[in-house]
């Protein structure tokens, strides 16, 4: 999946706004995503949130900066994909990460959170979420 000159603008546009605060970003993202499943908290209980946080948002500036050509990190997003399979995530998991991730930009950008940006995002999680859910499928092959 390529994302439109207009969604990586849109995308490289709000991105900036979004990293300025990156530690408060996660923090508000991990907040909304146990508030949305609370479920899914007990995959972190072992974890350094803070050291996950950078992680995400290291991945999410990653995302932006190949917006232009993601073929370079689509191997990296399927192993990423396998690894999760491991700490238990389940493919339904990653609406709930989508859903927690726009909830979170929007709130943060409030009234520059645009339909634009919106779909720009939306467009872009879908192209990390579905590189994912394809490793994640062919781990589980493998292991079966």
């Amino acid at each position: 999946m390529s994302l439109t000159p207009q969604n990586i603008s849109d995308i490289r546009d709000s991105w900036q706004a979004l990293a300025a605060e990156p530690e408060a970003l996660t923090a508000d993202f991990y907040e909304t995503l146990f508030r949305h499943d609370p479920a899914l908290r007990p995959l972190f209980g072992a974890t350094d949130m803070a050291g996950q946080g950078r992680k995400l948002a290291a991945a999410i500036a990653l995302v932006v900066k190949s917006a232009d050509d993601l073929a370079p990190v689509l191997a990296p997003l399927e192993a990423l994909g396998a690894r999760h399979v491991v700490y238990g995530v389940q493919d339904g998991d990653y609406d709930t990460v989508g859903a927690a991730l726009i909830e979170t930009m929007s709130r943060r950008l409030g009234a520059h959170f645009t339909p634009a940006i919106r779909d720009a995002w939306l467009a872009a999680y879908g192209a990390v979420a579905g590189t994912m859910l394809a490793g994640a499928a062919a781990a589980r092959r493998k292991s079966a």
